[in-house]
């Protein structure tokens, strides 16, 4: 497996929100997290980036354990974070937005792929990012973490604020970038079409806990979206 994590657990003082959860993902594959909002999703993310120090457990990429690293090191070991609200640097232009992530690689050309996937960020390449739409900032945002040329591509929550004609754009390019790069992709969501129109495999977060799995080919909607109901 090109990612796993092994009964992580993380806690805010003494209260624990996250309670031994395990997951893999493979190279190609993209796996999304649902469930509410407050059932630890985010906090898994910013867990497993570093961004939240985590009480146990293992975090693995492409065979290192990553747990003990700061979360540049994590990027540099291959791991790239897309986090809610996309915060991209608004004041600077879409190619220093870009450049931002190659820092890690020691390239400075921005490759032409990521062009590839996003023109209208060629298009809009000396454009402030936060003169952008939410759809161009999501693209920028997921842009900017491919420059860092990731084995594993964590998003969480890419659809908030997007247009339903853009969240569909979205989910090609997320299956573009998987078959370009043949990395994996881990995505947490809420939105259960776009959910289906990518995963591979669908995990239920409930709790702090990991409660359900499914894989695309035999996923049960009704139980996905009766987990997701408030």
């Amino acid at each position: 497996m090109m990612f796993e994590v092994h009964n992580l657990s993380t806690a805010y003082g003494q209260s624990e929100v996250l309670h031994g959860i395990d997951l893999s993902a493979a190279a190609g594959e993209i796996v999304t997290l649902v469930g509410r909002n407050g059932m630890g999703k985010s906090t898994l993310m910013k867990s497993l980036i570093g961004v939240m120090p985590t009480r146990s457990g293992q975090i693995v990429v492409d065979g290192a354990d990553v747990s003990a690293l700061p979360s540049y090191q994590r990027v540099a070991r291959g791991l790239a974070y897309v986090p809610q609200g996309r915060q991209i640097f608004g004041t600077m232009t879409v190619k220093e937005n870009i450049e931002s992530g190659l820092v890690v690689t020691g390239k400075s050309e921005i490759p032409q792929e990521i062009f590839d996937l996003f023109p209208i960020l060629a298009d809009f390449a000396k454009r402030r990012g936060g003169n952008l739409s939410g759809g161009q900032q999501q693209q920028l945002a997921i842009a900017r973490a491919l420059a860092s040329d990731p084995k594993v591509l964590l998003l969480d929550e890419p659809t908030e604020g997007i247009q339903p004609s853009i969240i569909k754009d979205l989910a090609r390019v997320l299956r573009d970038i998987r078959s370009m790069r043949n990395i994996c992709i881990v995505v947490c969501e809420q939105v259960l079409s776009f959910v289906l129109d990518i995963a591979d495999r669908i995990l239920v977060m409930e709790g702090g806990r990991i409660v359900h799995t499914d894989t695309r080919d035999h996923v049960d909607e009704a139980t996905i979206a009766r987990f997701l109901a408030v």
